[in-house]
């Protein structure tokens, strides 16, 4: 159990039986009345984001989560293979546990996987992740500094959006939550 003092973003409820993560919280003390939370919970199991309330000092049933590092290893087409650091066991992720930034995974890559009784619940992945452009159209002369974008073949062979002075073989970090070209990387 715990008390709404002990509130902090990716702490795992359990509520009505199912588990809701906190994405966000606030602690409002208005002038009149008692004081409040507000969240903002997404479902592990669904995804779906929904805000609730909690009055100041209520007890509240939490989950216990195992969160442990792995290495991504191969896509099978239907499931993400990782493999857990420290006693090399295989675990099959489905798709949706790994969400749209799976797209820009390369082997060896470690995610990070909560767990609530054996059972894997979502992947988090690394926040951003340095990738080569495989192929992607010359810039126009003149185009070198700013301005538009041009879309960029990975080496995932996930798509994106780059500046038009980049070049195929270039080095570039992307944001896997939005999948937004963040910079280019000198090696």
């Amino acid at each position: 159990m715990a008390n709404t003092a002990d509130f902090k973003n990716g702490l795992v409820l359990k509520i009505d039986g199912k588990l809701q993560q906190i994405i966000e919280f606030q602690h409002v003390k208005p002038g009149k009345g008692p004081a409040f939370v507000r969240t903002k919970l997404k479902d592990v199991v669904s995804g779906k984001t929904v805000d609730k309330t909690f009055n100041a000092g209520v007890k509240v049933e939490t989950a216990t989560v195992d969160r442990r590092d792995m290495t991504y290893l191969y896509h099978d087409g239907t499931n993400y293979v990782l493999m857990d650091d420290k006693t090399f066991d295989q675990v099959e992720l489905a798709e949706h546990l790994m969400g749209d930034g799976a797209k820009f995974l390369l082997e060896n890559t470690v995610v990070q996987v909560s767990f609530h009784e054996g059972e894997p619940l979502f992947a988090e992945l690394p926040v951003s992740v340095e990738l080569r452009i495989e192929h992607t159209d010359p810039g126009l002369q003149g185009d070198r500094s700013t301005g538009g974008t041009k879309p960029a073949t990975l080496e995932t062979g996930a798509e994106i959006q780059v500046p038009l002075f980049l070049e195929s073989g270039t080095l570039v970090k992307v944001d896997t939550r939005t999948g937004e070209y963040l910079s280019r990387v000198n090696s």
